[in-house]
């Protein structure tokens, strides 16, 4: 019997949870799905629910023939299916070659016998691919993986057209945050962790943003390499004082006195510093807590997401991508589609009004403000 049957037979006998399997979740507008396996569907469903941008995971069974399995079926192998994961995200935050890049992140592509301390085809992983998009996609950053990655052996997961997902049982669904203790046991004894130290390292938690599905690879254009970011004198000489005190010393501006906050006026958001594009009005919203407001960036890529445990809990923080200015944060209150605001410093950012775009050289961004 397997160290993680253990884990689950214990829990099922201190749980009160239903055996009976979950409804798949209604997709909602703009939303997209992506169904990956990385072995055990309790580590893959917390790695990438964590991401903004995705709203929920499910836990379940794909890649066999048995329909409606459970998940003894599963675990003793009789079904062919292995333990997957489906990703409900919102492609105007996250992207698919995103995802890819993060499943590297948390698995072993070269091994389609298991997956660390779980063996057998029913913990093989495997890329369910839905359309042909997601398959070229797969095959580029597979390809890329192959050629680029930190492993010595070759990567031979499986990319495979999705032929059925079945949600596994109540009790496997956020797994990790109903039984936080036995999910740790577990995690820690499994490899995992290990193994992705040991092939990632400080880079198994990168900005997930910079890989756009025209760009799997997430390599950056010649235009951002080309940027060369004034000393910090001239910044001190071009900036206000509260413009350098947020831009570079992560400073906050007071709310309600900024020049944006109320700002209705359509346009786009350009970082101070650099100029390069962040926001526009078309997502601005008014959100109460008088600063500038939006719902998303201008492009998926168009900000940094960093962690900031600064105040003593965990936040998200927003810098442009080529400056490397400090903006503000993202939190997960905001309206939909994205349920996500964007809460930015004024000092931060310029406005260029609509009419002024193409004499600035911002003409390409006409369309996400107007929206033809």
């Amino acid at each position: 019997m397997s160290f993680r049957l253990i884990i689950v037979i214990t829990s099922l006998l201190l749980s009160c949870f239903s055996m009976a399997q979950n409804n798949e979740p209604t997709k909602q507008k703009n939303e997209k799905i992506a169904t990956f396996a990385g072995g055990c569907f309790w580590c893959v469903e917390e790695a990438f629910e964590k991401m903004p941008g995705v709203r929920e995971v499910v836990s379940g069974y794909s890649g066999g023939d048995e329909a409606n399995p459970t998940y003894e079926q599963v675990a003793g192998g009789q079904t062919g299916h292995t333990e997957a994961a489906q990703i409900y995200y919102n492609p105007d935050i996250i992207s698919y070659a995103a995802l890819l890049q993060k499943l590297w992140r948390i698995s072993d592509p070269t091994d389609n016998q298991g997956q660390f301390v779980d063996r057998g085809e029913q913990y093989r992983p495997a890329i369910f691919y839905h359309n042909d998009e997601q398959k070229r996609i797969a095959m580029q950053s597979r390809e890329w993986l192959d050629k680029n990655g930190p492993f010595s052996e070759p990567v031979v997961i499986e990319i495979t057209p999705l032929k059925s997902f079945y949600p596994a049982e109540e009790y496997h669904q956020n797994y990790y945050d109903k039984n936080p203790v036995r999910y740790r046991i577990y995690t820690y004894n499994s490899g995992r962790y290990d193994f992705v130290e040991k092939h990632w390292g400080d880079t198994s938690d990168v900005d997930y943003q910079q890989f756009t599905n025209d760009n799997p690879a997430g390599e950056r254009e010649n235009t951002e390499q080309s940027y060369t970011k004034p000393s910090d004198k001239e910044l001190k000489e071009r900036l206000t004082d509260i413009q350098y005190a947020v831009t570079q010393e992560d400073a906050t501006e007071p709310a309600f006195d900024n020049p944006y906050w109320d700002n209705e006026r359509q346009g786009i958001y350009v970082d101070v510093v650099s100029g390069e594009p962040l926001f526009s009005s078309a997502d601005k919203y008014e959100s109460g807590t008088g600063w500038p407001s939006f719902t998303k960036p201008i492009t998926p890529n168009a900000v940094v997401e960093k962690e900031d445990n600064s105040w003593f809990y965990t936040r998200t923080e927003i810098r442009s991508r080529k400056a490397d200015s400090h903006i503000g944060h993202v939190f997960t209150d905001g309206p939909q589609p994205t349920g996500l605001r964007y809460c930015m410093n004024s000092a931060a950012l310029r406005f260029i009004p609509l009419e002024d775009m193409e004499e600035e050289g911002y003409g390409d961004y006409i369309p996400a403000v107007t929206g033809d």
